[in-house]
């Protein structure tokens, strides 16, 4: 079996695994979302969705982030991994889209990139949700660690496995790839787990500790 056999194997059996699929990250608006993913970099998605429950309250439009106070944005995410860097995109971010974009999120992937704290996963993440654009897959630490356990990639940095799993998949399958792997990995597969009941440990081709049942 080749690495696009496989591929679209574990594609098949995922899609069986979870019909429906979609960020579990809370928000209403699209620069909600943005600053979601932001946020969520280093930090789980729960610890997130805690955090954004109520910095959504305090913050309610693009204006309130760009003209916040630096030190007082830091104070409502001090509880999240990197959270005086994470203000500072947020706040600039809101800045630059005020101020560029008028208020609108950007519809590319070059512009979304270039905005501070926004790298190939959010804009991938944030093109598929809020316009429904697919230029590439969002490849977060759970694709990264399936990707590399099933075989899918041998590669480590995020760029370089998007490019092997756009190869593998069909585009359509792209933009929900990311949030099925993401749930798989959650409910069957997380970080050091021994594949006792992974239904797709049979593709692993990795050195693992994998325990037979």
């Amino acid at each position: 079996m080749d690495a696009q056999q496989k591929a679209l194997k574990i594609l098949m059996t995922l899609k069986d695994l979870f019909p429906t699929s979609k960020t579990i990250l809370n928000y209403v608006t699209p620069f909600e979302l943005l600053v979601a993913v932001i946020l969520s970099a280093r930090n789980t998605d729960k610890k997130v969705n805690e955090i954004t429950s109520k910095l959504f309250k305090k913050y309610k439009t693009i204006k309130d982030y760009a003209n916040a106070d630096l030190n007082e944005l830091e104070k409502d995410l001090n509880k999240l991994g990197l959270f005086r860097q994470k203000a500072k995109f947020i706040k600039n971010t809101a800045k630059i889209i005020d101020e560029k974009y008028g208020g609108q999120i950007p519809k590319t992937m070059t512009e979304l990139i270039e905005l501070p704290g926004v790298g190939r996963k959010t804009a991938n993440i944030i093109l598929g949700n809020i316009y429904g654009i697919v230029e590439g897959i969002a490849v977060d630490t759970h694709v990264t660690r399936l990707a590399r356990l099933f075989g899918l990639t041998n590669n480590k940095t995020p760029e370089k496995i998007e490019q092997d799993l756009m190869k593998l998949l069909p585009k359509e399958e792209w933009f929900n790839f990311t949030n099925r792997m993401i749930a798989y990995g959650r409910a069957y597969c997380p970080a050091h787990c021994k594949h006792q009941n992974c239904p797709l440990k049979f593709y692993i081709t990795i050195k693992t500790t994998l325990h037979t049942l």
